[in-house]
């Protein structure tokens, strides 16, 4: 014997579904706050590395193509 499955209920475990998704969503953005605040700035001085080799000239796009290479898998 075949069930039928009414549009509303289905409608209904989408719903649902959707609402768990959302929640999950929003615990993984919290937790990564979370770690990144724990791993965030420790109060000391940012240095900046540009110009710290002599005769050397960085330019931003050099620093762009660090970054992209640096970061490129990250998700951050």
């Amino acid at each position: 014997m075949k069930q039928t499955v009414s549009s509303d209920s289905v409608s209904d475990f989408n719903k649902a579904t959707l609402d768990k998704i959302l929640a999950i969503e929003k615990d993984v953005a919290e937790l990564k706050l979370s770690v990144l605040k724990q791993i965030g700035p420790t109060g000391k001085k940012i240095v900046k590395l540009k110009g710290i080799v002599p005769n050397v000239e960085i330019t931003d796009e050099d620093i762009s193509i660090a970054k992209t290479s640096l970061y490129s898998k990250a998700r951050i």
